[in-house]
């Protein structure tokens, strides 16, 4: 008998699949690996009946291919084999160079979605699967993972012995309030929470991975810890609970003698209902024993050290336990409820009514009073319990909506679970919180719901001891969900890698965090050592406070700035309800202790701070970067395109790093510039423009522009200059810069000062492009109506903290704005130049004007509210030197400016030489790549440039020797009156029209020669400050 042939797979366009063939395939994995360095790609596919793949494209084992198949191995089976190689292997082909379109997009045809793993990891793509088509194996429901936990939580110590005492103190009205108030914050908390978990996939840590993604790093892990310590510290309230429970129903176990309180007049004015008729109470004094401390002490200890070996053992381990002590407390709420119906019978307790209107109606109004320490009433007792200590000690017992969050890497489908599950919780134990309190009012007096704590106890059927085995293993339920919650959220903050401090807790999602679990039990076993529940419920009630506001001011803020991403499933929520539920939550804080409330909110800014100094946070996406963004655009389009106000102007510089190439190519910029741009700002208000430009083709060089522009920024972060990098790729330095003047900024925030450094080695390197591009920045600068500052002596500029001494002398010969008169006040407020004096020099014609210059300069000064000593320069005051005077002085004086003028026309006629376009003139050198094009345009330009000895084809030798000698009497001036300056500021002059760039950069050269710190100013076409108020 002849071997049966393996199914053939008939190649299947997808486009080409009926419904009827869709319906019986089944996609089950997609994987996408690069197979190349150029990018492209192999799909593989493991098969079940389903799609498969081959060389190039994906096909389907669809019925038409196997009936085909089976058909035999003729003719027809290869044209379709042929046909469906040629229509539907190559469908992909476009996309197959593109990674990241192929990843994310046309793998979520197969079930995929892309997830970034962490802020701090690679930016490499991960496909996984959906959740919602492929559920985890393993992984925990809405009722075992979220609806439990929560409810264990919830119903726990405060129910059974704490709930009847609440309502003998604030009577069912006062009780009913505490229940409205607390279950209102937790249910607006968990509407905030179903919105934010709702709107994508949720990592580990709860609370804090939402707080975190939706407020920021810092705020993150400083509400995420103070959380932390309120889920180990509640473990030690259930746990004291738990023992003052066992030792009040088995005092032979107690190791201390116990605590004894006698009652003196307690019962004495107290009247008893009972079957409707009163009757005498006893007036007899009455002994109440309590439990020690110690006892609590010591047996909360060991309780504690046996729930942490549970929790080792693993989240399974917890849950099958947990399922086991919610059996027990589930029946305890039952006997208590069928003990309350029953009673009263023959050996119930004096007080002991039954359910009674009567009753109902005496234990309506509250009855706030002073206790003992063991909470027994005490005319000279040292504790008053009001509503806001009643709200205090009752909130623990409704703080249990987190615990299904906190477990989220464990559950099957969190944006489903966490909001069934905690909604439902919260629902059913208000309603159970409400029905109690009707019916501890109604079934007992005020005085033994008072006396009585545990009450529920007492009341049970049939015994008591069901409500305590039940009180008992319902609290060391609820203390177990907080001992497996805390170390998993601890070991979440730690995996984010913010802190440093906290890496030794670090854990993977799949494994156990067991020494976050074992400081987990330090700090619960240090809160046990308190031995009292009334001293711990304050102190966590606080913390969960606080990560409940931050839940709902992280959907409230989400909400708010409503970013494109912000899409949550769960629609019942709005931003006005969860700022409401912020509130209400600071309020409660207050309410129940201001002192705790300022301890709390100091240890979350603590933290804050200490993130914020040594955090390694990096970007999260979250909602306070995206309302920085919303903000910025609103401000944007309201400041528009309109000139900014003189009184709101601020300065927003460009400053060019590297425009000359004299820096080594590893350098990003002169090591100054950065202390330079600082002096710039007032007080750090204010942001500089970083600015590079490489040479050559943007796709050339688009990675090592990147890769600049990261140096750059680095640089910037070690200045602290608090500026942006921008590196830009262009032809040449002029036409990058162009560029940039052209297009950077936005709206009213461009930038308004072009900044760079003087290229003083210019002459010495023989860089004759320098001239060329120098003329070009300035003359670009004015067209883009942009002011200019040229920096002489970068290299001498004063470190930061660098204290300078002497003046600040600014000569102030044209009209620029008084933008140069503002940074001389913007370089004071500076503690590098504060101890500085201001002086302004101005120039006048004669004497006879002067006096009239210096008094009105002084008065515009006095009306702009800056200080500064005025100084006035006439024009006779150099000739008088080098002109008419004798003496060593002016013969020194007029020997300088001979030996300046001279060299300046050296200078020039060996610029001549060098651009002369002759056969005989050397190559240009530059300092880096040249085009041809900007070779042909110099030579063009070299034409029109004068001839030596002689009169240039469109400059005037006069002019030029005329320009040289006003530049050499203002350096000498400068030099004159400023020896002991620490920066001079002078006004830059325009490049005259026709003149060659290399003259006006001699020009430039004899004006700053010989000083060694200088800023050229050049204003712009408008004011910059102004004397109205």
């Amino acid at each position: 008998m002849p071997q049966a042939s393996p199914p053939m797979y008939a190649r299947v366009p997808l486009t080409e699949l009926s419904s009827a063939d869709l319906d019986t395939t089944e996609l089950i994995s997609v994987d996408l690996e690069s197979s190349t360095s150029q990018g492209s790609l192999s799909a593989t596919s493991t098969l079940s009946e389903g799609y498969g793949t081959g060389a190039h494209g994906m096909y389907a084992r669809s019925p038409r291919g196997v009936a085909a198949a089976e058909g035999g191995r003729g003719e027809r089976h290869g044209e379709e084999r042929h046909e469906g190689r040629r229509h539907g292997d190559h469908h992909l082909e476009l996309f197959e160079s593109d990674r990241l379109v192929d990843a994310v997009g046309v793998k979520r045809m197969g079930g995929g979605y892309y997830s970034p793993k962490s802020p701090h990891e690679s930016d490499s793509l991960q496909v996984h699967r959906d959740q919602d088509t492929v559920p985890s194996p393993g992984k925990l429901g809405t009722l075992t993972g979220v609806y439990i936990p929560c409810v264990q939580n919830i119903l726990g110590i405060i129910f059974y012995i704490r709930l009847s005492w609440i309502v003998g103190i604030a009577g069912v009205s006062g009780s009913l309030m505490v229940v409205a108030v607390t279950c209102a914050s937790t249910f607006i908390t968990a509407l905030s929470l179903s919105a934010v978990v709702t709107n994508g996939a949720m990592k580990g840590g709860g609370p804090y991975y939402l707080i975190g993604r939706a407020l920021g790093p810092e705020v993150g892990v400083s509400i995420g810890l103070c959380f932390f310590f309120g889920n180990a510290i509640g473990g030690s309230l259930y746990i004291l609970g738990a023992v003052e429970t066992l030792l009040d129903a088995m005092p032979q176990m107690a190791l201390f003698p116990p605590t004894s309180v006698t009652l003196q007049t307690a019962l004495n004015a107290s009247e008893a209902v009972i079957n409707g008729t009163i009757a005498a109470a006893p007036t007899a004094a009455a002994t109440v024993l309590s439990v020690s401390r110690h006892d609590m002490q010591a047996y909360g200890i060991i309780i504690t050290v046996l729930l942490c070996l549970i929790v080792f053992g693993g989240v399974h381990l917890v849950d099958r336990v947990g399922s086991l002590f919610i059996i027990p407390a589930v029946l305890a709420v039952i006997s208590v409820f069928i003990g309350i119906a029953l009673s009263p019978d023959a050996e119930s307790p004096a007080g002991l009514t039954g359910l009674s209107i009567s009753t109902l109606v005496s234990n309506w109004l509250p009855d706030y009073q002073t206790t003992n320490a063991n909470g027994i009433p005490d005319p000279n007792g040292s504790f008053y319990w009001g509503f806001n200590q009643l709200l205090g000690l009752f909130y623990p017992g409704v703080t249990g909506i987190m615990a299904g969050s906190n477990r989220s890497e464990a559950l099957r489908d969190t944006q489903r679970s966490i909001p069934k599950g905690t909604l439902a919780a919260i629902v059913s134990m208000t309603g159970l919180y409400v029905g109690s309190i009707f019916l501890f009012g109604a079934v007992g007096v005020r005085d033994l719901l008072v006396t009585d704590r545990l009450l529920t106890a007492t009341i049970a059927w049939p015994v008591p001891a069901v409500v305590q085995v039940g009180i008992v293993l319902s609290t060391l339920g609820a203390a177990l969900q907080n001992l497996m919650g805390a170390p998993r959220l601890l070991a979440a903050i730690a995996n984010d890698s913010v802190l440093p401090v906290l890496n030794a807790f670090k854990a993977d999602s799949d494994k156990e965090p067991h020494l976050a679990t074992f400081f987990t039990l330090v700090l619960c076993c240090s809160f046990v050592l308190i031995g009292d529940v009334d001293y711990v419920s304050p102190v966590i009630t606080m913390f969960f406070l606080l990560c409940y506001c931050g839940v709902n001011l992280s959907c409230a803020l989400l909400d708010l700035v409503d970013a494109p991403s912000w899409r949550p499933r769960w629609r019942w929520h709005h931003w006005l309800v969860s700022l409401a539920g912020a509130l209400l939550c600071l309020t409660i804080m207050y309410l129940i202790s201001w002192f705790f409330t300022v301890v709390c909110l100091t240890l979350a800014v603590l933290i804050y701070i200490y993130v914020s100094m040594v955090g390694k946070a990096g970007d999260w996406g979250d909602g306070v970067k995206s309302a920085y963004m919303q903000l910025a655009l609103r401000s944007l389009h309201f400041l528009g395109v309109s000139q900014v106000h003189p009184k709101n102007w601020y300065p927003i510089p460009l400053i060019l790093c590297k425009p000359w190439g004299l820096l080594p190519p590893d350098a990003p910029c002169h090591p100054r510039l950065g202390d330079f741009a600082k002096c710039m700002r007032k007080k750090g208000r204010g942001m500089s423009i970083f600015a590079t430009v490489l040479e050559g083709e943007y796709s050339a060089l688009a990675s090592p522009a990147h890769q600049a522009s990261r140096v750059l920024l680095a640089y910037i972060d070690s200045r602290q200059c608090e500026g942006v990098a921008e590196v830009m790729v262009a032809s040449s330095v002029k036409r990058g810069v162009g560029i940039a003047l052209q297009s950077m900024g936005l709206a009213g925030l461009k930038p308004n000062i072009v900044c760079f450094r003087y290229p003083e080695s210019w002459l010495q390197q023989e860089m004759s492009h320098i001239p060329d591009t120098f003329v070009s920045l300035i003359n670009d600068s004015n067209t883009a109506s942009k002011a200019c500052v040229i920096v002489k002596g970068l290299d001498e500029w004063p470190a930061e903290g660098c204290k300078q001494y002497g003046t600040i002398d600014l000569y102030w010969i044209v009209r620029d704005g008084g933008i140069m008169l503002l940074l001389s006040q913007l370089l004071r407020s500076r503690p590098t130049f504060e101890a500085c004096k201001i002086q302004v020099f101005c120039i006048a014609e004669d004497d006879i004007a002067a006096e009239t210059l210096q008094l009105d300069v002084a008065q515009f000064l006095h009306d702009l509210r800056m200080q500064a000593d005025v100084v006035v320069v006439t024009m006779r005051a150099w000739e008088d030197v080098v002109g008419d005077e004798d003496g060593p002085e002016a013969e020194l004086a007029r020997q300088g400016a001979m030996e300046a003028f001279t060299r300046a026309r050296k200078n020039i006629a060996r610029m001549i030489d060098i651009e002369s376009p002759s056969p005989h003139s050397t190559a240009v050198t530059t300092n880096g790549p040249e085009t041809s094009g900007r070779i042909e345009k110099q030579r063009s330009a070299k034409q029109e440039l004068p001839a030596r000895g002689g009169n240039g084809k469109g400059v005037d030798e006069g002019q030029v020797n005329k320009f040289l000698y006003t530049t050499i009497k203002l350096n000498s001036i400068i030099k004159r009156y400023s020896k002991m300056a620490a920066l001079v500021l002078v006004s830059l002059p325009p490049p005259p029209i026709h003149h060659p760039p290399y003259c006006y950069m001699e020009y430039m050269d004899r004006l700053v020669d010989g000083v060694p710190r200088l800023l050229m100013v050049r204003g712009y076409r408008r004011d910059v400050v102004t004397i109205f108020t």
